[in-house]
């Protein structure tokens, strides 16, 4: 599996603030001004709840267009995919893959 940017930013936004270092991708910068100033909600709450309503393994977690989409892989083998949405933390779907 690639990390793609999307991962790397949503996974950033799960560490505290820390001074943005010169190399960070703009985008990331950008999500994290946007958790900062209450735009979007942290990205930590949304995993917390995602992994109360599906105990398991947090695979990956992506923002997209002010979606977080986060995939856990349950004990029962199933791929659960969440979808969130951003400025509000409102669960918009979820898919579950047997």
């Amino acid at each position: 599996m690639c990390l793609r940017p999307a991962l790397v930013l949503s996974l950033v936004l799960l560490l505290p603030a820390v001074p943005v270092a010169a190399g960070d991708d703009p985008a990331q910068q950008t999500a994290r001004r946007a958790v900062q100033q209450g735009h979007y909600v942290p990205l930590e709450s949304v995993v917390r709840d995602a992994l109360r309503r599906h105990p398991g393994t947090l695979l990956e977690v992506e923002l997209d267009d002010a979606v977080y989409e986060v995939e856990i892989l349950r004990g029962d083998g199933a791929v659960v995919e969440l979808d969130y949405d951003a400025r509000n933390g409102k669960l918009l779907k979820t898919e579950v893959d047997d």
